[in-house]
């Protein structure tokens, strides 16, 4: 749970640096290519091939490649579809598709997980909804395609890191991730990335860098390994704690309108959810075998 929390805590800052200084005046393609590779390169001196086998390597290189690299080519075009604002709120039915993807996956149904996923989209939804317009359908299902290759993204690495042996040294080996995500990012930037949009300021550049290095190369290796020491009801529900932290820190540094009232009755709900999946837990540990 502390990897979720620390990551959550340090993507929070990442929605406003992309919207503040990257969108619309940065290639969204180079900027994921960017990000990936800075990533890539923060986990190649650690790389050890030899700790896994081809097979391991292939789906690890996959998860990268859906979890980040398609990932981020749906998440930056959202930005030139959609306001900031709309893509938050378009965020919030992750949770939805962690919980079930992740019963799916492990060949069972959890409806508790599905209950307190649908908490947690609810209580994002009363705080960032403030309305679309007629025209936001199509920024509307690129942001789904972000959400959905997400939750593959961690569940599929979930599942992945349950076949493998507890004590293997993930950052010998989550180099594979990131070379996946290179895959994906650097064949789209070249065919359909803009060489006359590239960043123009030391901001800009200093802003890419902080996502490659911090954001993508820390963040996704620690919240990845936090996925896999929580249920999947709690991985869904802190999948939406972004938004409340994101509106903080929207709030706080850039002064950006936000109604605080709705920030905290959704901030409540979403704690509610939580609390809820762990007090069935405990339950559920309590019952005799």
């Amino acid at each position: 749970m502390a990897y979720l929390v620390g990551v959550t805590v340090l993507w929070a800052f990442s929605f406003s640096l992309i919207g503040v200084y990257l969108a619309g005046q940065v290639d969204s393609y180079f900027a994921v290519l960017l990000r990936v590779g800075l990533a890539t390169l923060v986990f190649l001196p650690f790389l050890r091939p030899r700790l896994l086998q081809g097979k391991q390597r292939l789906a690890l290189m996959a998860l990268g490649a859906v979890q980040l690299g398609i990932m981020y080519t749906f998440f930056y075009q959202s930005f030139v579809l959609l306001s900031v604002p709309e893509v938050l709120l378009f965020t919030i039915f992750t949770p939805i598709y962690i919980a079930l993807l992740d019963d799916l996956m492990f060949g069972r149904f959890t409806p508790i997980y599905l209950l307190s996923a649908v908490l947690a989209v609810v209580g994002a939804a009363v705080i960032r909804y403030d309305g679309v317009d007629s025209g936001f359908w199509m920024g509307f299902l690129v942001v789904q395609g972000a959400n959905l290759c997400f939750a593959i993204g961690q569940v599929g690495y979930r599942r992945l890191a349950a076949d493998l042996p507890a004590d293997l040294p993930w950052h010998n080996v989550f180099g594979w991730f990131f070379i996946g995500a290179l895959v994906i990012a650097l064949p789209v930037f070249l065919l359909f990335g803009n060489s006359a949009a590239l960043p123009t300021t030391g901001v800009q550049w200093g802003v890419l860098a902080w996502l490659g290095l911090a954001a993508s190369g820390v963040g996704y290796f620690a919240w990845n390994q936090g996925a896999t020491r929580v249920d999947a009801g709690t991985l869904a529900i802190m999948n939406n704690a972004l938004i409340p932290a994101g509106l903080a820190v929207n709030l706080l540094i850039w002064n950006r309108e936000a109604e605080l009232s709705r920030l905290l009755l959704g901030a409540a709900i979403m704690a509610a959810s939580l609390w809820l999946n762990h007090w069935w837990r405990q339950r559920q540990r309590m019952q005799p075998a």
